[in-house]
């Protein structure tokens, strides 16, 4: 059997993971609103003013920080007006970016709300400005924000609300690069600035402006925008209009997006699939050596709004419904993800995954009889829970088996761990798939004892739940012990662990 080695410093305070990083993405596309969070009053399915009841709950167990709407594509084609009022009163449109289909604005800016409310988790509202106004942004601000007389704060005690709500999170558009507009970066980064200022702080209600920035590492946003928020005309230096800039990556196999199987894969494309998701680290370093450059106080955060992976859809499902499966495979690229993101904690700030429920890497697939199915990577937000908010410390892989494809080798095991309130917090992912890996952790500067492990996988990397079996992929007990301070314990192939101790 093979061995991996590694340290823990757990003496040693690093950044603290922002809990947003385990934010999710929730688009009017395909079945995540409608079908998922959304079934209507008059449906059979248990639901609170539309909102079906059974996955809030499940969701509830993951802590959800803040949930990212209304998209995506979707969101520089919506205008808000249209999702206030009665029901029955609202205009429809037709969703051009994702299967043609006709949107009716059931689910709008107060149902939104009402989700967040009952999620517990905080709002983050992305406006339009590939085909909106810049009128039409700052008034949705002052709809949902703003108490007193005003016109906006009339409309929206018309609509039945009376207090505002605390709505901190607003993106400045969605890949303006391509269905955003596909602008340059000088121009929209002029239009950021500009939608930016008249985002107006109502009522105290603080704003976190979020520029819309590059796809994978196309580091000429992040320089025409860290450009641009660093310098002023002004005579007196003027804050950065914007207080984060985003980035989008998606991982697949790398033989081409929206290609590859989610559930049938050979074995290259499933090391293919790991060494994309370890290449986000590269990604964010080269963002962040930009950002640096012109912000070495690290006043403007790294936003990963979108990620995940993207596959072919399932067989007989509409295209543009971006509905796949999800296995063994895809919790061991968040796996990945969040170690990686973790280690960067101290400018990356959020992070939302694609998407909450029956899109792309969802956490939940529904379906309309009432059947609800938590997938791999829904046990994965699950296990790192404990990683929210908590102070990261160093974990150093010391040596380690490999696997490769192509020529290139990727290291078997990732890992990262995080200390809070005397508990430390230690993930584990192991992508190798020719058997077992023995592990063993020297825990340093502080003594620790354990409390619980748990691993997560299945019979190959393949494995994934349905409502006919829904349990094949859980978090089942694991094996572990301490002695003289060493960790040690043996992770199955393709499987994710977490170790929870307590510390002196």
């Amino acid at each position: 059997m093979t061995i991996a080695r590694a340290a823990v410093d757990l003496d040693v305070t690093g950044p603290q993971i922002s809990r947003h990083l385990y934010g999710h993405f929730a688009e009017h596309l395909g079945r995540c609103i409608y079908g998922g969070f959304w079934v209507g009053e008059e449906s059979p399915i248990p639901n609170e003013r539309g909102i079906r009841l059974d996955v809030v709950e499940a969701l509830r167990r993951l802590h959800v920080p803040n949930l990212r709407w209304p998209g995506g594509c979707f969101a520089d084609e919506y205008h808000w007006r249209d999702g206030i009022g009665p029901r029955d009163e609202r205009p429809t449109m037709v969703n051009t970016n994702w299967g043609d289909v006709v949107e009716d604005n059931a689910f709008g800016t107060h149902e939104f709300m009402d989700l967040c409310d009952l999620l517990g988790a905080e709002p983050y509202v992305n406006g339009n400005v590939g085909s909106g106004t810049v009128q039409e942004m700052s008034e949705w601000v002052e709809y949902l924000t703003r108490s007193g007389d005003s016109p906006m704060a009339r409309l929206r005690r018309e609509n039945g609300r009376d207090e505002p709500w605390r709505v901190p999170f607003w993106g400045l558009g969605n890949e303006a690069w391509g269905c955003g507009g596909h602008m340059t970066p000088e121009y929209y980064t002029s239009l950021a600035r500009r939608y930016a200022t008249f985002c107006r702080e109502h009522d105290g209600n603080r704003l976190y402006r979020i520029a819309a920035g590059a796809a994978d590492d196309d580091v000429r946003w992040t320089h025409a925008l860290m450009a641009s928020a660093t310098s002023s005309n002004a005579p007196d230096p003027q804050p950065s209009p914007f207080q984060a800039i985003s980035f989008h990556y998606y991982t697949h196999a790398g033989t081409g997006i929206q290609k590859e199987s989610a559930t049938t894969f050979s074995r290259d494309e499933y090391v293919r699939t790991i060494g994309k998701a370890y290449e986000i680290e590269r990604v964010i370093r080269a963002h962040e050596a930009v950002m640096d450059a012109y912000d070495p106080e690290r006043s403007i955060d790294l936003v990963c709004d979108e990620w995940g992976t993207w596959w072919s859809v399932e067989p007989g499902t509409n295209p543009g419904f971006l509905f796949q499966q999800n296995t063994v495979r895809d919790a061991l690229v968040a796996g990945i993800h969040f170690d990686v993101f973790h280690r960067h904690a101290a400018r990356l700030r959020m992070a939302n995954i694609a998407q909450t429920l029956n899109v792309l890497q969802a956490m939940i697939i529904t379906d309309d009889d009432g059947g609800l199915v938590l997938t791999p990577t829904y046990h994965v937000y699950e296990m790192n829970v404990g990683h929210h908010d908590a102070q990261s410390v160093p974990a150093h892989v010391v040596s380690v088996p490999s696997v490769g494809v192509d020529g290139a080798e990727l290291p078997a095991l990732s890992l990262s761990a995080s200390t809070k309130d005397g508990a430390a917090l230690l993930s584990l992912t192991h992508v190798g798939v020719d058997g077992p890996l023995a592990v063993e952790i020297d825990l340093r500067g502080r003594a620790a004892t354990l409390t619980r492990a748990r691993v997560l996988t299945g019979a190959d990397a393949a494995a994934h739940n349905t409502p006919e079996s829904p349990d094949v992929v859980r978090p089942v007990p694991l094996d572990a012990s301490i002695d003289d301070g060493v960790l040690r314990l043996q992770l199955p192939p393709h499987a994710f662990a977490t170790v929870e101790l307590a510390l002196a």
